[in-house]
């Protein structure tokens, strides 16, 4: 009986897809043709819940789509209404098998948050620790998978009827956009990384840093129970000083507590925007929402080592080298040539901070994205394409570049020796 429940939903839900695909082309025959990229965007806010995950894997994947449709897609909103509270409650209660009561003594019925796959609110265990739950929204796991077979296939005859497109393969994006999405369904699989990581804390003797502590007998598939932190972000300088008497070395902490996961943990937090780095009342670095991780593989690892050893000299010959074994080319490529490029990157990466200008986090975000599609582009401009786990890398160390900028701007990162990077 679910299966055809399913199957009627995933025709409905090709049903919607369509109407919408359908008003967009109204839209544009009538005379409302804003650039594609924006186009595309929009549209993709109006279809939900996959196809905004799907803008934002286009905004973290420079090495898959057009500068363009990137920088676009850096704008998609992951904002929706919130659910009403009684679904809300019912989806916990279903999920637990057993009255709310008898886990919380009390639940905000007012959403902390509420995006495409997931609401969050406020609680209190009988136990009395307090805690956020995040829920699921019900029937997102079909809609995912109704939506990305869909694409899919629409990906298979496209290569078929123009199978020179790209020598990217759309299906594989799509599977691997599939990967992703799926494991940000799974609540499980993000409670073990949190696990995962505050294990790789206690075993290296980090008190300095922490994550979230998940309460198993309250969480699923489908919801998830966590330590409540209190803080603030990590780039809101003011606010950080009533927490933290030096907020450079609160920095310094986020960073080598970061770079010994490169190491020492089986994954690295692969979205250290400053909306997941907080720093708590107790002046410690709070690491949180751990939907998006990276793995680098072991045979690549030696490259990524002497590609970061190579960024901490100012290498460029090595920097090249090692992009050139990270990368994936069909063509020969010449270091000295591909170093030369690297460095002029450098020296404008340099310029974008003038020291008499205080240098704010939405510059930050900002420049993270464009030096990071700058650096692909180089590499594909001599045949280099680059796996994205490599750009999820590149990416939070861009990031750290950034907040050393805004929290410590006279520290030198590759000299200062506080900092362990590669230990």
């Amino acid at each position: 009986m679910s299966t055809v429940t399913n199957g009627i939903k995933g025709a409905f839900r090709i049903g919607q897809t369509v109407s919408v695909l359908g008003r967009t082309g109204i839209n544009w025959l009538r005379g409302e043709r804003p650039p594609t990229p924006r186009l595309l965007r929009q549209t993709f806010e109006s279809l939900g819940a996959t196809y905004i995950k799907l803008g934002q894997f286009i905004a973290s994947s420079p090495t898959f789509f057009p500068k363009e449709y990137v920088e676009e897609f850096q704008n998609c909103l992951d904002k929706t209404p919130n659910l009403p509270f009684g679904v809300i409650k019912k989806i916990i209660r279903d999920e637990l098998g057993r009255p709310l009561d008898e886990v919380y003594s009390e639940i905000d019925p007012v959403a902390l948050a509420s995006a495409s796959i997931a609401q969050v609110h406020a609680a209190r265990l009988v136990t009395g620790e307090e805690v956020v739950i995040k829920v699921q929204k019900p029937g997102v796991e079909n809609i995912l998978l109704t939506d990305l077979n869909f694409l899919y296939v629409s990906a298979r005859i496209i290569e078929t009827l123009a199978p020179k497109l790209s020598w990217t393969s759309m299906s594989g994006i799509v599977e691997e956009i599939q990967r992703t999405m799926m494991e940000e369904c799974d609540f499980i699989k993000e409670a073990n990384n949190l696990k995962v990581f505050r294990d790789f804390l206690h075993d290296t003797h980090n008190e300095d840093a922490a994550v979230p502590r998940v309460f198993e007998h309250c969480s699923t598939r489908r919801i998830l129970t966590m330590e409540r932190f209190h803080g603030v972000s990590l780039t809101d300088l003011e606010s950080i000083r009533g927490y933290a008497r030096d907020p450079e070395r609160t920095l310094i902490t986020a960073m080598n507590t970061w770079f010994a996961s490169l190491t020492q943990c089986e994954f690295f937090h692969a979205d250290v925007h400053a909306g997941n780095l907080m720093v708590l009342k107790d002046g410690r670095v709070g690491f949180i929402d751990f939907g998006i991780v990276g793995r680098i593989k072991p045979d690549t690892w030696q490259a990524v080592s002497d590609f970061i050893s190579a960024v901490m000299v100012g290498n460029f010959d090595g920097m090249a080298d090692a992009m050139i074994r990270i990368g994936i080319t069909r063509q020969t490529v010449r270091v000295e040539d591909l170093a030369a490029d690297l460095k002029r990157l450098y020296q404008q990466m340099d310029k974008m901070v003038p020291d008499e200008v205080p240098y704010e986090a939405d510059q930050a975000e900002d420049d993270v994205n464009h030096i990071l599609m700058d650096m692909v582009k180089i590499g594909e401009s001599h045949g280099l394409h680059f796996p994205r786990e490599f750009a999820l890398l590149l990416k939070q160390f861009l990031y750290f570049d950034r907040y050393v900028h805004i929290l410590a701007p006279e520290m030198d990162v590759f000299m200062d020796e506080r900092l362990n990077m590669l230990h």
